[in-house]
């Protein structure tokens, strides 16, 4: 893992491994606006979603004897859905958030990830306080975490939100903005698609714990805490880090 990389991950207490719930071997739902690599992305290859959150997810049922069923759904109805009962859980790089807890339950947090913002290469010198000023412009995808940091940096009118993250970018790569705020753990995949263009070269602005999301008041929560803290404590969530932010 990169070493500017390793600081989105803080240490996260592995508690007492529990004897796992049992589900019996449900069949669960799990929304995720799979657009977000290496988190969850739809394989080119083979059509499969695919990804940290994914494995995390599995992981997690193999421990408290259930399956799961990923179902891509944008990122601006994924909570409304969640609500309606089209999904049992979100995994999708969700930020445990105040405003969030009061209407929805989340897991423990399986990482904590920090924020960074891709520039453009020809842009790599640009600092906090370039955007800071208003002479330059972010963007973000709407009603994330980014999006509130993007405007605490820049203020909301130096800021263009748009619908998915590639919005975003497609407005850095075209000029229109000069940065976007991005979870730093996605930023090493932008930088290889995009490499020789786009550049992260501002790290760790904030960072937020990510959690799984549940319903309010949903029974499955205590379950998903159990079979999380099991996958900590043996050792597998390191194993699945480092599968996909491996050290040079």
């Amino acid at each position: 893992m990169k070493s500017a990389v390793l600081s989105l991950f803080a240490a996260l207490s592995l508690g007492t491994a529990l004897n796992a719930a049992d589900l019996g071997g449900a069949t669960l739902k799990v929304g995720s606006d799979t657009t977000s690599p290496p988190m969850e992305f739809v394989d080119p290859a083979t059509g499969a979603i695919v990804g940290f959150d994914v494995d995390v997810v599995n992981a997690i049922c193999e421990k408290i004897n259930c399956k799961a069923e990923f179902v891509t759904t944008g990122w601006d109805g994924i909570f409304t859905a969640l609500q309606e009962g089209q999904f049992d859980l979100v995994a999708s790089g969700v930020s445990i958030t105040e405003e969030r807890l009061q209407v929805m339950d989340f897991s423990e947090p399986y990482i904590v990830n920090g924020q960074a913002i891709l520039v453009r290469a020809a842009d790599a010198a640009l600092t906090v306080d370039d955007f800071k000023s208003g002479a330059h412009k972010l963007s973000a995808q709407a009603n994330t975490t980014d999006a509130a940091t993007a405007e605490e940096i820049a203020g909301k009118d130096n800021v263009q939100a748009y619908d998915t993250f590639n919005g975003s970018v497609l407005a850095l790569r075209n000029g229109d903005v000069d940065g976007v705020v991005i979870n730093g753990a996605n930023a090493g995949a932008y930088e290889a698609e995009f490499a020789g263009e786009l550049v992260v070269t501002i790290r760790d602005l904030k960072a937020d714990p990510l959690g799984l999301v549940f319903q309010k008041g949903s029974d499955k929560v205590a379950a998903f805490n159990e079979g999380l803290a099991a996958i900590k404590a043996d050792g597998t969530l390191d194993k699945l880090v480092g599968k996909y932010w491996t050290a040079e």
